[in-house]
């Protein structure tokens, strides 16, 4: 088996200043490739690629084992978006995104006086929106794998059951987090010793999550949401005054959905629908950004960086009014994502001037009507991909939200809960955690499954696998997922150069330019300054997890992102 991970990688994130002047190689196999947040993860996909299994089979047990060893953002008790890529060249979504429970409701977090209570959409019980996790799994298996649940979930249980050491950054979270932990004695119980934080290379045991997963691993879903682990789940919630219910659990159900799908530059792009708001902003920007000579303006020069800010922020203006739930709300997909809003959009674009958010209004919908009907239809996330022999992909994003959710643990059961309430529209106009203001579309409704930013995506060309990448990152995502594929397409990086890059962000509100803290020249700042942007020095943004396939010489090369110290890559 072959492996590629922060401890075996002999490079650091200071080659970003000059990335260009090295090349920097992803890791090649030929059989199969698991990209996650973890390598104890990455590993268990491939030990189920090399049983037989096909790309599924392994993203299920990716995901599994990512609930164990990455609890920041790995999970059972939150939800999220899996984008399958069969190899007869079948493509479908299953969208096992959290709902609000059917006690929810539009001023739930707000006093008498309308405004917000502190932390009460972040924290505790109240804060989970009703699990979709492990129905999405086990539907993902029933439908699209070929080796049974307990086998791949064993790795998993193994991992939970015996330990695993505990590295650099879960320690320094575990002890940054350490007194707000101590808030819930059952989280404590399972992320402190003896009240203190673990350290590196302290042994972290999970006998009950362990327990968890084996009742899931024999039962399925049904153990989840109607057995015994739903009871732990209610008992803790009547606790602690949530609002998830028996009816809630017993009523959950994932979601297929078909993906979006656009082209650009002779590839198709295959990515997600509402109720993420990714696919849309990711085909949106790319569509308007297809008429320029990118190579020619330069790779993140002033003029790229300038004209991809002011994209963003006029389609995630549209993010913020038109987008929600497509069972709830109609949001015109079609219109948003044609070639003719693109240029619409484009030809908006002053491209010496930087257009202030108070003048950004978001599209007309009678305009979005005429050019497609409606079809009706944080910043801590974990994504991986998954790519097997046959040509079978899986791009997978899921999260609890912030890192470590809600910071709440079932009693008994050892998993944190989400904190995804958040991500509705809390009070209109008030933006949530990651800053994104939403309107009437996005409101807390019961049932409704509130608007994401997740943006698992597959790539083709002529009709064959080409790239397999998403990311974590709250926002961040949809513009970290698109430099990539613009740092591959347009400037013909190899994968790992693409994902080493600097990148950039912008989103409408707030009004600002965020860079990272290295990789962008002095002078392409001050240029931006004088275009009238508001630059923010930012921390490193995203943790891509990409594939990318050469089916001519029949090779995988799997890439890792060095920004937060988690990816790995596996193949053989």
């Amino acid at each position: 088996m072959k492996r590629l991970s922060l401890l075996t990688l002999s490079l650091t994130l200071c080659l970003v200043i000059n990335f260009r002047a090295l090349s920097h190689s992803p890791l090649a196999a030929r059989n199969g490739m698991v990209v996650s947040s973890s390598q104890l993860a990455s590993e268990a996909g491939i030990q189920i690629l090399q049983q037989g299994g096909n790309a599924v089979d392994a993203a299920v047990a990716v995901a599994y084992a990512l609930a164990v060893t990455y609890p920041q953002a790995g999970n059972i008790g939150g939800g999220g978006f899996m984008l399958i890529r069969l190899a007869d060249g079948t493509v479908t979504v299953i969208d096992y995104r959290e709902t609000a429970p059917v006690n929810a409701t539009a001023n739930m977090y707000l006093d008498s006086k309308g405004e917000i209570f502190p932390e009460a959409s972040l924290r505790g019980a109240k804060a989970a929106g009703v699990p979709g996790t492990v129905a999405g799994l086990c539907l993902a298996l029933s439908h699209y794998g070929t080796i049974p649940l307990t086998t791949v979930m064993k790795p998993a249980i193994d991992i939970a059951r015996k330990g695993f050491p505990i590295g650099l950054g879960l320690s320094k979270d575990l002890e940054r987090l350490g007194a707000d932990f101590k808030k819930y004695p059952s989280t404590a119980r399972i992320f402190l010793k003896n009240e203190n934080p673990y350290h590196f290379g302290d042994t972290l045991f999970q006998p009950d999550l362990a327990n968890t997963l084996e009742q899931i691993s024999v039962s399925g879903a049904e153990a989840f949401y109607r057995g015994p682990i739903a009871d732990q789940v209610i008992k803790a919630m009547q606790q602690d005054d949530g609002l998830i219910t028996h009816l809630d659990l017993a009523q959950y159900s994932p979601v297929i959905r078909k993906p979006l799908t656009g082209t650009y530059r002779g590839y198709t792009i295959y990515t997600m629908p509402p109720p993420s708001s990714g696919g849309i902003i990711l085909l949106g920007v790319l569509k308007a950004l297809e008429s320029d000579n990118l190579s020619e303006t330069g790779h993140n020069s002033s003029g790229f960086i300038h004209l991809f800010s002011e994209i963003n922020q006029r389609y995630f203006a549209d993010r913020a009014f038109f987008m929600g739930d497509p069972d709830f709300v109609d949001v015109p997909m079609a219109g948003l994502i044609s070639q003719e809003y693109a240029q619409h959009i484009r030809r908006s674009i002053n491209v010496n001037r930087h257009t202030p958010a108070r003048e950004i209004l978001h599209g007309d919908s009678l305009w979005l009507a005429r050019y497609g009907t409606v079809l009706p239809e944080s910043d801590e996330t974990t994504h991986f991909s998954v790519v097997d022999r046959w040509g079978n992909a899986v791009s997978n994003t899921y999260t609890l939200n912030d890192s470590y959710g809600s910071y709440y643990v079932i009693e008994g059961a050892g998993f944190l809960m989400n904190n995804e309430m958040d991500d509705f529209s809390i009070k209109p106009g008030v933006p949530n955690i990651y800053g994104l203001v939403g309107g009437k579309a996005n409101a807390i409704e019961p049932r409704k499954r509130m608007l994401s930013s997740m943006t698992p995506t597959i790539i083709t060309k002529d009709g064959k696998l080409f790239l397999i990448l998403g990311s974590p990152g709250g926002p961040k995502i949809i513009t970290s997922v698109c430099q990539v594929i613009l740092n591959v397409i347009d400037h013909k990086m190899n994968i790992q150069d693409a994902i080493i890059a600097p990148r950039v962000h912008s989103q409408w509100l707030p009004d600002e330019l965020v860079i990272e803290p290295l990789g962008i020249s002095d002078d392409v700042i001050q240029n931006l300054s004088l275009k009238g942007h508001s630059i923010k020095k930012g921390s490193f943004m995203g943790e891509v997890q990409a594939i990318q396939v050469d089916t001519k010489r029949g090779m995988l090369f799997g890439a890792i992102d060095l920004r937060h110290g988690n990816s790995a890559v596996s193949g053989y």
